[in-house]
Formats: C-alpha cells, structure tokens, sequence
C-alpha cells in the first residue's frame, strides 16, 4: 500500500484533530469524571498536553518529511499512552465510569484504540522517512 504525501499530510491533521477531541470529552477541562478515574495521566493538565500534542502533529503535516525524527517521537509518544491504556483497562472497570458520566466512559473506552492506531501511522510514516534517506 502505497500512500501519497498529501495523504500522509492529512493523517497528521487527522492525529491532532482526535487529540483535540479531548477538548469535547472533557468539556474543556470542566468534567471531573476523567481526571478523577486516572489523576496522573488525565489531569486537567495532562489533557491540556494531549491538546499541545495534537497542535504539535498538525503543526507539521505540510513538512513531516524534514521532521522524520520528530516523527519518531510522535511514534513513541503514541506508544506510551497506548500502554498506559491497556494498563487501566485492565486495572479499572470502564462501566464505573460510565456510571458518572456518559462522556468520559466514552473517552476512557477509545482514547488507547486512538493512541495503536496513530501509534502505528507514525511509525509506518518514520519507517517510511529513514528508509527514502538511506535510499
């Protein structure tokens, strides 16, 4: 499979786009439902930082290809908050959250499928990157 710059470009956009999904989960850092089910990742603070990361992914759709390291920390980034998922999904019952609040259950239920798959897109985009340089 092949993928077009411009298609790459948009992925980017679409990262940063998901991250800021956050903004509506929470209500703009007014829920406290999420940071109460996981006070150190998903603080007020912490979803502030996913939005910081999403304006850092849209930030450079247009020139990801002088990036590719960054791009590479985008991976890794990506990677750490889909383990710190699957940790509290197995350490935490999703149904409790719900039970609070009917947003944040949805966010606790999808926010770590968000971080795999973007996790592998900037992975395949860095893969991508290192080998058009050793080319």
């Amino acid at each position: 499979m092949t993928l077009t710059t411009k298609t790459i470009s948009k992925g980017f956009v679409i990262a940063g786009l998901m991250n800021m999904a956050v903004l509506v989960f929470s209500r703009f850092f007014t829920n406290p439902v999420i940071p109460e089910f996981d006070p150190v990742v998903m603080s007020n603070f912490g979803l502030l930082m996913i939005v910081v990361w999403g304006l850092a992914y849209i930030s450079v759709a247009q020139n990801y290809h002088q990036v590719k390291w960054l791009v590479g920390v985008f991976a890794i980034e990506k990677l750490i908050y889909g383990f710190i998922w699957i940790k509290w999904i197995l350490n935490n019952n999703v149904s409790d959250v719900f039970e609070k609040d009917i947003m944040a259950g949805i966010f606790y239920s999808v926010y770590g499928v968000n971080d795999w798959i973007f996790f592998i897109f900037f992975s395949f985009v860095f893969v991508r990157l290192i080998k058009s340089v050793n080319s």
